[in-house]
């Protein structure tokens, strides 16, 4: 159990969140294009003054390694980073859209949860007709890893003949006007990128002592983009 600061740069949004023992204790966030590197800092100040703590008392910093925006992943990375060289405590590296998709399922409904055969897709728009992406079951067990996408409108028919999708994120609207009409795909453009997503996975890896290495460890970047249908195991 720690006191966790948590990290989210990788888009638009803006996003700190301390939280104490796996519950959120305070957040920060903002979606604003190009204001990381003025804001992070003064955020991370404020959930630790209304909070009564110091930079002192953390355990542990969180950081979200991406995929996402050069730039955002670059500062919040570096932040964590220093903090941790610091402050002499470990680093927690957590995938972008693993959050994502933990922060989508906490705004499903129960009746779509209860789904057998439900996959969330949280996106991040990856500009033109691109996204980044992973699958998840509603357990958030990954079922297909982290990939960049062409998007098209045979991307997804054949898992929408036999599976509900969760597009989630700012890359879902670009699916949109493909599958608007199909009953099986549901659309959580809204949901966005949060430390809010990271911070039972972060708790989970600090109790684990699961640590990304503070020398070495480097943002998430994908830009190769693949086209063609998702090769989802054990679901085609």
């Amino acid at each position: 159990m720690g006191l966790i600061l948590s990290i989210e740069t990788t888009t638009r949004i803006c996003s700190v969140a301390l939280a104490q023992n796996g519950k959120l204790v305070s957040l920060r966030e903002v979606n604003s294009k190009n204001s990381h590197a003025e804001i992070l800092n003064g955020y991370i100040t404020e959930v630790l003054e209304e909070s009564h703590f110091s930079l002192s008392d953390l355990d542990a910093v969180a950081v979200s390694e991406g995929p996402g925006s050069y730039t955002g992943l670059r500062i919040g990375v570096s932040t964590a980073k220093g903090l941790c060289y610091s402050l002499d405590i470990p680093l927690i590296n957590i995938s972008t859209l693993y959050s994502l998709a933990a922060h989508t399922k906490t705004k499903l409904n129960e009746q779509l949860l209860k789904n057998h055969n439900l996959i969330i897709c949280p996106m991040i728009d990856a500009r033109r007709m691109e996204a980044y992406t992973a699958h998840y079951r509603a357990t958030l067990e990954e079922i297909r890893s982290v990939e960049a996408e062409i998007i098209d409108q045979d991307t997804y028919q054949e898992l929408l003949k036999k599976h509900k999708l969760v597009f989630s994120g700012d890359g879902a609207e670009k699916y949109r006007e493909l599958y608007k009409n199909n009953p099986n795909a549901h659309f959580y453009s809204d949901i966005l990128p949060s430390a809010i997503g990271m911070i039972e996975r972060a708790e989970q890896k600090f109790k684990a002592q699961d640590f990304a290495d503070l020398a070495y460890f480097e943002p998430f970047y994908l830009k190769t983009f693949v086209a063609g249908i998702p090769r989802v195991k054990g679901l085609r």
